[in-house]
Parts: structure tokens; C-alpha cells; sequence
């Protein structure tokens, strides 16, 4: 093959790289002014390629960090070298409308002509970003925890020593604190792999969709989706434990006010109708009055709760009934569904802190939602009863007592 040829074949692969890599590509001269930038780039700033060419790299850099940024990027270009990614400080950018987001960037240079350029791989890790934040806020209020009843153990001890019963008292709630720390590790290394895996493999596949045909864009569509849920099941497992962890150590606080629970079932309803299955609906009847003396936002959880819960439980073209009664003393709220129900022996274990019934299955879930429901209730005085029947459905009813002032 001739030189030329060579040269043409390695000027295609170039661009074929440049224009079809999923990471940003930005290159700028020895005076940070842009030269190009790629597709994906632009994309992610949401500039075109004209309105950033010769622009200084700072317009896409916060306004407070420029000028730190100036230093660096000058000693880079006195002692230029490559840098992987995820070395270094925090690092964020700005697109053009004004929004920031956390980026991991490397860095490469090259010269060409006599003058040298730099070269900077840009990566999104929002999404990342946010995870690492709630595992560490998680992990943070654990070690908290853990810390402080090993505080409040040894002072027992101290205090104790000279009672046996007592002492033997101590060492069996010591035993349920490790227990229950034991439990969380094994339930949360179970219930992260699958979304953790689905996010990977999806994150991977996208980058095989890299055309613009119908096909593609609707594979890649659905790879997005799948990273969405998974995201938000991981959310929702997280909050599942931290709201345990309120809840044991007493930080929840029941702000009881006067509103309109028909209003605020509706909301939550409407809300969730976006992640039933297939086919399925809610039918909401209320009956009564429609002001209540209750904490919303506890009430809210418990619904969103028992909502989930009747949907994960269901077929996919199953009715989940909600039911809602007012009087002048009390409050009531019924959630049904025709889901695959509960046995009789299961249901007295129903608020247990992680357990989950015999028929649960695969389907995922930390054991953590009834409980939860039930602290939340009980904070609000009020009382949880389950009826249910294995293939038949189950129904669970709420009563508060209802004290409006108006």
C-alpha cells in the first residue's frame, strides 16, 4: 500500500473514531483557544462546533474556577503529559445553558507543525456522581450509628456490672445490633448487584448503537430506560435504610396539618401510574369527607409504599383499587390489589424489619416497606390490618383518628 493510501485509511479511522467515540473530544491550541470538538462534545454542552471554535476552553469551565484553572492549565503546558482519567480534584463543567454538572477529564497532548495542542477526554458522571454521594451518606450514618451504640454499650456495661439480668439484657441487644448490621451487608450486596449489572451491561450496549436509523435510536432508547430504573431502584432501597435508620434512632417528626387527603391520593396515584406494569390501573373511590388532621408526608410514603408493593405483586393487567373513607372521628384507607397474596403464617411477620414472604419470590425488595409503614403509622396513632388469601389478592387497611380544625 502507498504512503498516501496509508495516510488516507488512518485520516478515515481518525475521524470515524472522532465523530463516533462516546466520550467528549475537545481539542485546543497552546493558548486554550478550541480547534474542534466532537460530536458527542457538543451534545453534552449543547453548543454547535461554529460557536465554540477559537472560544477560550474556560467558557465551558464555572465562572468561579477560571481563574484556578488558568494556573493549572499554564503549568500543564510548561511540563505537558498525559493524564488518566479520574486523576485529580472534583472537577465540573457548564453547558450553555448555564447548568453544571461533575465531569472526569484526561488529558493528552501532541504536536503538530511546531505547535502544540492538548487534547481532553470529557466524561458525564452525574449519574455516578450521585450514587457515590448516597452510598457515602448511607455509609456515614451507619458508622454513626454504630459508633454510638458502642458508646452507649459501654456506659451500660460500666453501670450494670453489678447486675447479672441486666448485664445479660445488654449483651443480647449488642447481639441484635450486630445481627441487624450483618443483615443489612448480605440484603444490600444482594440487592445492588442486579441493578448495578443491568446498569454495566446497558452502558455497554448503548455504545454499539451508534447509528442513526430507527432501530438504533429505539435500542438505545431502551438501554436509557433500563439505566433510569435501575438508578431509581437503587434510590429507592437507599431511602428504604436511611428511613430505617430515622426511624430507630427517633428523628422522625410527625408535623400533623389540616388537608385534602382526596387531593393528595390523586397526586401520588397519578404519579406512580408511570411505573405500573403492563396494563395495569388504579380505580380511586372516596367516600365522606375530604379534610383530614394528618402528617402528608408520612401519608404520602405509606401510599407510595402500599401503591408499589400491590404493583410488584400483580399481573400485568391487574386493577389496584384505592379506597378512601372520612368521617368526623377517624380516617380510613384501603389499598387492594389481585395480586398472589399472603399466607396466614406469613402475614404475622408482615412488619418485621427485612422479612419477606415465602412466595416473594424474585421479586425485588429489601423487606424494609411494611416496617415502615407501620413505624409511620403508629406515629400517627394509627392501626394497620392486612387481609389476604395466596392467589387471591391482599388488602391492607389504615385507620386514623381524624381531628380537623376545620
Amino acid at each position: 500500500m502507498s504512503t498516501a493510501a496509508q495516510k488516507g485509511q488512518d485520516s478515515y479511522r481518525y475521524e470515524a473514531f472522532f465523530n463516533q467515540a462516546s466520550v467528549g473530544i475537545i481539542i485546543v491550541n497552546s493558548k486554550a483557544a478550541i480547534q474542534s470538538a466532537n460530536p458527542f462534545a457538543l451534545n453534552l454542552f449543547g453548543y454547535t462546533l461554529n460557536e465554540l471554535l477559537q472560544q477560550s476552553i474556560e467558557v465551558l469551565i464555572p465562572m468561579r474556577y477560571h481563574t484556578k484553572h488558568v494556573t493549572h492549565r499554564t503549568t500543564y503546558a510548561h511540563h505537558p503529559k498525559s493524564r488518566p482519567m479520574g486523576v485529580g480534584m472534583d472537577l465540573y463543567a457548564i453547558k450553555k445553558d448555564g447548568s453544571e454538572f461533575p465531569v472526569e477529564v484526561s488529558l493528552s497532548n501532541y504536536n503538530d507543525a511546531g505547535e502544540e495542542f492538548v487534547i481532553a477526554f470529557v466524561n458525564d458522571i452525574s449519574i455516578r456522581k450521585k450514587a457515590e454521594e448516597e452510598i457515602e451518606e448511607l455509609n456515614n450514618k451507619l458508622e454513626f450509628t454504630v459508633e454510638q451504640r458502642t458508646k452507649e454499650l459501654k456506659v451500660a456495661m460500666d453501670e450494670l456490672k453489678e447486675s447479672k439480668d441486666e448485664l445479660s439484657g445488654l449483651l443480647e441487644r449488642e447481639k441484635e445490633l450486630g445481627e441487624l448490621k450483618s443483615k443489612f451487608v448480605s440484603i444490600a450486596s444482594h440487592e445492588f448487584r442486579t441493578p448495578l449489572s443491568t446498569i454495566l451491561s446497558s452502558a455497554y450496549l448503548i455504545e454499539k448503537y451508534t447509528g442513526a436509523g430507527a432501530d438504533d435510536l429505539s435500542k438505545r432508547e431502551r438501554h436509557l430506560q433500563r439505566i433510569v430504573s435501575s438508578v431509581q431502584l437503587l434510590t429507592d432501597i437507599l431511602n428504604d435504610f436511611l428511613s430505617v435508620g430515622k426511624i430507630e434512632e427517633g428523628k422522625i417528626q410527625v408535623r400533623l396539618s389540616d388537608f385534602n387527603i382526596r387531593e393528595v391520593i390523586l397526586g401520588v396515584a397519578r404519579e406512580m401510574e408511570i411505573n405500573l406494569k403492563k396494563e395495569q390501573r388504579f380505580v380511586y373511590n372516596h367516600e365522606g369527607r375530604e379534610e383530614v388532621h394528618l402528617d402528608p408526608s408520612l401519608l404520602k410514603h405509606i401510599l407510595i409504599n402500599l401503591l408499589s408493593n400491590a404493583s410488584k405483586f400483580s399481573p400485568d393487567n391487574g386493577l389496584i383499587t384505592i379506597r378512601s373513607t372520612v368521617d368526623d372521628s377517624s380516617v380510613l384507607l384501603s389499598i387492594a390489589d389481585k395480586g398472589i397474596g399472603i399466607s396466614r403464617e406469613d402475614q404475622r411477620h408482615l412488619t418485621e424489619r427485612f422479612f419477606r414472604a415465602a412466595n416473594a419470590g424474585n421479586i425485588q425488595g429489601t423487606g424494609l416497606g411494611l416496617h415502615i409503614i407501620s413505624k409511620y403509622t403508629e406515629l400517627m396513632n394509627g392501626s394497620i390490618q392486612c387481609i389476604s388469601e395466596l392467589d387471591m389478592g391482599t388488602e391492607f387497611i389504615i385507620r386514623f383518628p381524624n381531628n380537623t380544625t376545620v
